[in-house]
């Protein structure tokens, strides 16, 4: 029996992804003081690392569109749906185990709002890794 995703909660993720990229600069800028970071690296280095945080950007809303815009072919156990769905659940797994192994170990800003944003942040990576494993393991079973 092949279990059907509801297309809300893709889409709810898709909404959720794109939230990321767009809130990104302001988390960089305000939570992590990250430009004034950078800064300190040498210039080509300033460029890579710039480079790599619009490529996160890009990727958040990259996923998020297309989960928006054709929930349905992300879970048809096409060839594609499985790489595509594969990756993005690799992504957001990847996020979240980084988020555990490694960000515990520094501190954000104590402001009350940055505190319930972390929260809420890492409960969508969650959100995001759960819905596109689920997603990948529906996928595959179709071939199977």
């Amino acid at each position: 029996m092949k279990t059907q995703i509801p297309n809300w909660l893709i889409i709810l993720g898709g909404c959720g992804q794109i939230f990321t990229a767009l809130i990104y600069p302001y988390i960089r800028h305000k939570v992590f003081d990250w430009y004034n970071d950078v800064k300190q690296l040498k210039p080509l280095n300033q460029e890579i690392a710039k480079t790599y945080g619009r490529y996160i950007q890009g990727l958040n809303f990259s996923f998020g569109l297309i989960a928006i815009v054709i929930p349905n072919d992300l879970q048809n156990g096409s060839n594609l749906a499985i790489a595509l769905t594969g990756l993005i659940a690799a992504y957001w797994v990847g996020k979240v185990a980084t988020q555990i192994a490694y960000y515990p170990m520094y501190q954000i800003p104590q402001k009350l709002i940055f505190k319930i944003g972390s929260y809420f942040m890492n409960t969508l990576f969650t959100l995001f890794a759960v819905v596109y494993t689920w997603l990948l393991i529906t996928n595959l079973s179709s071939i199977f």
